[in-house]
């Protein structure tokens, strides 16, 4: 039927439409020069608990393991990635499409702020135009080969989320989260709505797990006890990663310099990607 709109309850041949037991693909279409093998959402239900921090550093460590590596920043109000890397370069293209920009060591970028004139100037548009952006970065950049692109996700479970999950060929996700209860709860209803759209929910991060003094070696549990074990055995995570308070990792962010941070956090991560 070529006039489907593909709304059943406002079609009056409903009950006789040989289409409508099939399955209709919101998937967007890649750029015909973009090979992407992988593409691994992170996500949290609640800003301030480190998913970009957690995007940056699995992208790094990718990097670093030989894998090319991309990050999608669909985080469109409140973009972090370029700054991670010391990148303020803007955004070049062709008849073909954008071209991501490159950090020091080879990771592939596109984020809203690399399209500014400032990056101070805010991004104020309402929720459909932001969930176009984040399809744009998908159907017109120029990615190339990518064996691993990370998308950083906007916190919470609106229209952004809900458009990634449906027009991006989504592979797993790895939710952040921090150790206080509530956060907790909250961080489900991220699991929740990967549950609900069926993507393979591959780790959880927990992020400030705990501060670990350079004199004595103990571990304190600044903002409480951890939480993430009931998470995953309640949900059947298989992976857990922990991050610890760390003054260089802040260091490494505000100077641009996280490529350059050593740390082993996720030196296992390709296994389960």
């Amino acid at each position: 039927m070529s006039s489907c709109n593909h709304n059943c309850s406002s079609c009056g041949t409903a009950s006789s439409c040989t289409d409508k037991s099939k399955n209709v693909s919101l998937l967007a279409e890649a750029n015909p020069n973009s090979h992407v093998k992988k593409v691994i959402a992170v996500v949290s239900g609640k800003g301030g608990v480190g998913k970009s921090l957690v995007t940056t550093l699995l992208a790094t460590q990718m990097n670093k393991d030989g894998f090319k590596t991309a990050i999608l920043d669909a985080d469109i109000t409140g973009p972090s990635i370029p700054t991670a890397f010391g990148t303020n370069e803007h955004i070049t293209g062709n008849d073909m499409g954008m071209l991501p920009a490159i950090t020091k060591k080879g990771i592939s970028i596109m984020s809203v702020n690399l399209l500014l004139e400032k990056t101070t100037d805010p991004v104020i548009w309402r929720g459909a135009i932001i969930a176009n952006t984040v399809k744009q970065f998908w159907s017109d950049v120029i990615w190339g080969d990518i064996d691993y692109m990370f998308v950083d996700m906007p916190p919470g479970t609106g229209d952004v989320p809900l458009t990634v999950f449906q027009s991006l060929p989504i592979d797993g996700i790895i939710v952040v989260a921090s150790p206080q209860e509530l956060v907790g709860m909250i961080v489900e209803k991220a699991v929740n709505m990967a549950t609900m759209m069926n993507v393979p929910i591959l780790a959880l991060v927990e992020n400030m797990s705990y501060f670990q003094c350079d004199e004595c070696g103990k571990k304190h549990r600044i903002f409480g006890d951890s939480h993430i074990e009931e998470i995953v055995q309640k949900h059947g995570i298989k992976q857990i990663f922990q991050i610890p308070i760390n003054a260089e990792i802040a260091k490494a962010v505000d100077s641009g310099n996280i490529e350059n941070f050593e740390n082993d956090y996720f030196k296992d991560i390709k296994n389960i990607l």
